[in-house]
C-alpha cells in the first residue's frame, strides 16, 4: 500500500481528533456592582462611603452617579457585604443617606445603616429553621387494626354527648338596651376617618424600569424624592453639630490586620445582585517565612527612603560621591546610612489563588547619623512608604509599586494607605484598594496586579 492510500486510509477510518481544551477565565461582572467602604465606630455605630461602582464594564464614582438626588450606591434599604480580605464579616443595610459641603464646596455623601454579624445572621437563621415535623396520625392511638370488607361503610365514631343549654332569662327582667354596639363603633370611626391612598409605584421603585438596581433588602424602598426630604430635615436638625468628615484619613492604619477596640474599623463593603463566592486571600506562610518576607521587603524600602532623602538633599552626605582611593570612603559605601523604622505593617496576599505571594509594606521612616557623625538631610524629616511587590517561584521579589513622600511634601505625592485586597469586578481575584492622602484631602484608589505592575482601575479625585 502507498504513502498516499495509507493515507487515505487512516483519514477515513479514524475519529476526527478533538480540539484542544482551553480553560477559560472567570467571567467578569459587568454591573451594576458598588464598591463602598464600612466604618464600624466601638460603639456599633455604622456608617457606608460610596467609592465606585461598576456599570457596563466601567467604573464610575459611586458619589456621584445616578444622583438625582441621591447616589443611586445610597439607595435606601440597598444591602452591602462587608468582605475583609475575602472572608464575609455581615450585612449593612442602607438606612439613610447624609450629605455635607466640605471646604471646597463639594457635596460629600455617606450613608447611616443596620449592621448584622455573620454570627447574628446565622444564629437569627437558626432560630427561625422550622423543627422536623411529625406525619399526621402518626401518634394517633386508634386501637387495634380492623379488618373490612370490601364496601363496608367505616365505623362511625361515637357521638359527643349535647351541650347543655342555657335556660332563657325571666321574662320580668328584660336586658337593657345599649345605645350603641362595640362592633358599630370601629365601623364608625373607619368610616368618619379618610380613606389611606396606596403607595404609588414611583415609591416602591425607580420611574426608569431600565435604570440598574442594585441588591436590595425588605420591599418597601422609599423613592430618591422622600430619601432627599430626610436628608434636608436631618440636616437642618444638626446644623448646630459638626458632622464628622467620611473622608478624613483614619487615625488606625487600615493595613493591620487586627485594629484596636477603641478605633473605627474599615472595612471593604460590595454591593451586587448576583453575589460571586469569595475566597480568603491571605497567603498562608509560616513564621520563618513571614520574617524572610519582612526583611527583604525592608530592605527594599531602605533604599528607597535613601534615594528620597538624596533628592531633597542633594549636597548631604547620602549623596555626596564616595572617593575610591580612600579606605575609610569603602567602608562608608559598604555600610550606608540605615533608616529607622517605624509603624511596619506587612500584607501578604494571594491575589489570584495560586499560592503566588503579593506583599505590600507600609511604615514611617527617618533618617539616622551617618557613620563619621555629620547629620544626614533634614533629620527630623520623617519620611512614609508604601512598597508592593511580588515574589518569583526562585524567592526574589519584584518591585511592582514605590510610593514615598514626607511630611512636607503631601500635597505634591500623597502617601498611600492600604486599605485591603477586595474582589471589586467579581471575578475571582482580587484588587488592592488604597486610599490617597494629601494635606488637605483624600481619594480612594484602585489597583490591580499584573505580573510585575500595578494598573489603575478606578482612581477618585482628590479635592482642590
Amino acid at each position: 500500500m502507498g504513502v498516499f492510500a495509507l493515507c487515505s486510509f487512516l483519514q477515513t477510518t479514524l475519529p476526527p481528533a478533538l480540539p484542544a481544551q482551553v480553560s477559560r477565565a472567570a467571567k467578569t461582572s459587568k454591573g451594576p456592582r458598588a464598591l463602598g467602604l464600612l466604618e464600624l465606630g466601638p460603639n456599633g455605630n455604622a456608617r457606608l462611603i460610596p467609592i465606585a461602582i461598576l456599570i457596563d464594564g466601567k467604573y464610575y464614582d459611586a458619589s456621584a452617579y445616578k444622583a438625582a438626588p441621591v447616589p443611586m450606591a445610597l439607595w435606601s434599604d440597598t444591602v452591602y457585604e462587608g468582605i475583609r480580605t475575602g472572608v464575609s464579616l455581615g450585612l449593612f443595610t442602607v438606612t439613610a443617606p447624609q450629605q455635607r459641603k466640605d471646604e471646597s464646596g463639594e457635596t460629600v455623601w455617606w450613608a447611616d445603616g443596620r449592621w448584622q454579624t455573620a454570627d447574628s445572621i446565622k444564629a437569627m437563621a437558626a432560630r427561625k429553621r422550622p423543627a422536623p415535623s411529625t406525619p399526621r396520625g402518626i401518634n394517633d392511638d386508634e386501637g387495634p387494626p380492623v379488618l373490612r370488607r370490601a364496601g363496608a361503610e367505616k365505623p362511625k365514631p361515637p357521638e359527643a354527648p349535647p351541650a347543655p343549654t342555657t335556660q332563657p332569662a325571666p321574662a320580668s327582667a328584660p336586658a337593657p338596651t345599649p345605645t350603641a354596639t362595640p362592633s358599630a363603633t370601629p365601623a364608625a370611626s373607619a368610616s368618619s376617618s379618610p380613606a389611606t391612598p396606596p403607595q404609588s409605584q414611583d415609591d416602591q421603585a425607580p420611574a426608569d424600569k431600565d435604570r440598574p438596581t442594585l441588591k436590595r433588602g425588605q420591599a418597601g424602598a422609599i423613592s430618591a424624592e422622600e430619601a432627599q426630604k430626610k436628608v434636608s430635615t436631618s440636616a437642618s436638625v444638626k446644623a448646630g453639630t459638626p458632622a464628622a468628615s467620611p473622608t478624613s484619613p483614619p487615625t488606625t492604619s487600615a493595613s493591620s490586620g487586627a485594629q484596636p477596640a477603641n478605633q473605627d474599623q474599615l472595612i471593604p463593603a460590595i454591593s451586587d445582585p448576583h453575589p460571586s463566592d469569595s475566597l480568603p486571600y491571605n497567603y498562608k506562610m509560616t513564621p520563618q517565612e513571614e520574617e524572610q518576607f519582612r526583611k527583604k521587603m525592608l530592605a527594599m524600602a531602605a533604599d528607597e527612603i535613601r534615594t528620597r532623602a538624596a533628592q531633597l538633599a542633594p549636597g548631604s552626605a547620602a549623596a555626596k560621591p564616595v572617593q575610591a582611593s580612600s579606605p575609610r570612603s569603602k567602608a562608608t559605601a559598604a555600610k550606608p546610612v540605615q533608616p529607622t523604622f517605624e509603624d511596619v505593617q506587612l500584607q501578604v496576599f494571594d491575589l489570584a489563588d495560586i499560592n503566588e505571594p503579593e506583599l505590600v509594606l507600609t511604615a514611617k521612616a527617618r533618617m539616622t547619623q551617618s557613620s563619621h557623625g555629620k547629620d544626614s538631610a533634614n533629620p527630623g524629616l520623617q519620611y512614609m512608604i508604601t512598597l508592593v511587590a511580588r515574589d518569583d517561584v526562585n524567592g526574589e521579589l519584584h518591585k511592582s509599586l514605590a510610593n514615598v513622600t514626607d511630611t512636607q511634601h503631601l500635597d505634591v505625592i500623597p502617601r498611600l494607605d492600604l486599605i485591603d485586597a477586595v474582589d471589586v469586578d467579581g471575578d475571582g481575584r482580587a484588587e488592592l484598594l488604597f486610599r490617597e492622602v494629601s494635606d488637605t484631602s483624600s481619594a480612594f484608589v484602585v489597583y490591580r496586579v499584573i505580573g510585575n505592575q500595578l494598573y489603575p482601575l478606578f482612581q477618585g479625585s482628590l479635592g482642590e
